[in-house]
């Protein structure tokens, strides 16, 4: 069996990044290096800090991105896309155009005798009230119906604006809280909680968080939280018989 690696929250052309352009290589370089030894890819979200398609729009940049998963898929490699709370909006042209296979929702699926929980992770054990209103105006189809109705030389830049200005109200570098401890990280909390009513899942992993985090929940079961490509570059994969977090260093082979 080849590896299956998951990786999320790139965030790419975020305007909170001010070395965009490396990282975009740098996580282009890392496909390069599996492509080899990959089975299958999933991104959990987020890979893009804002992405809007427009009937016959999408947004500019990302060339190096979408012509390596362009390639990886015409290999025979199946990359599989989740979507996040910064890239909801994606409709078909990903798939279309660079074969992808989209998910707007959580993922239970069986990889050799594991059993995977997969998702962003936003939305799942959180209980800020303002989030989840935000978030279901964002999901709501009326509202993007009526963002689309923007011309893209607004909307675009209204959507990397906003996406900043969330990125930076946390501080001022743009970091995520840390870790809150297993009776206060929401993700956590949903794992926890969806563990006791369906014990056969063997690894929870999500994204969302930008921390690391790969915790026993019982003797079969972990929840990972994958980190981020931003500045920790950390990725999770699987070989068929063991689960790794590992982080992605240039001028070492990934496992």
């Amino acid at each position: 069996m080849k590896n299956i690696y998951f990786i999320g929250d790139a965030h790419l052309g975020s305007l909170a990044i001010p070395h965009s352009r490396q990282q975009e290589r740098r996580l282009v370089r890392f496909l390069d290096e599996i492509k080899d030894k990959a089975g299958a890819i999933y991104m959990l979200g987020d890979m893009f800090d804002f992405w809007f398609e427009y009937q016959t729009v999408v947004p500019k940049g990302f060339t190096r991105f979408l012509g390596k998963i362009s390639e990886l898929t015409d290999m025979g490699i199946e990359v599989h896309y989740f979507t996040g709370n910064h890239d909801i909006w994606c409709l078909d042209y990903l798939e279309k155009e660079c074969g992808m296979i989209l998910h707007h929702n959580a993922l239970t699926l069986e990889i050799g005798d594991q059993t995977f929980y997969l998702a962003h992770g936003d939305g799942l054990g959180d209980r800020d009230w303002k989030f989840k209103l935000i978030r279901s105006i964002f999901h709501n189809k009326t509202c993007q119906c009526l963002f689309r109705w923007l011309h893209p030389a607004l909307g675009m830049p209204f959507g990397l604006n906003w996406a900043k200005h969330s990125r930076l109200k946390h501080s001022s570098d743009g970091s995520e809280p840390p870790y809150q401890g297993e009776d206060k990280e929401p993700l956590v909390i949903f794992a926890k909680k969806y563990l006791s009513e369906h014990p056969e899942v063997d690894f929870f992993i999500f994204g969302h968080r930008h921390i690391e985090l790969d915790l026993a929940l019982t003797k079969q079961t972990r929840v990972l939280i994958l980190g981020d490509w931003i500045t920790q570059f950390t990725y999770a994969v699987y070989n068929g018989e063991q689960l790794f977090l590992e982080s992605y260093t240039e001028g070492e082979s990934p496992r």
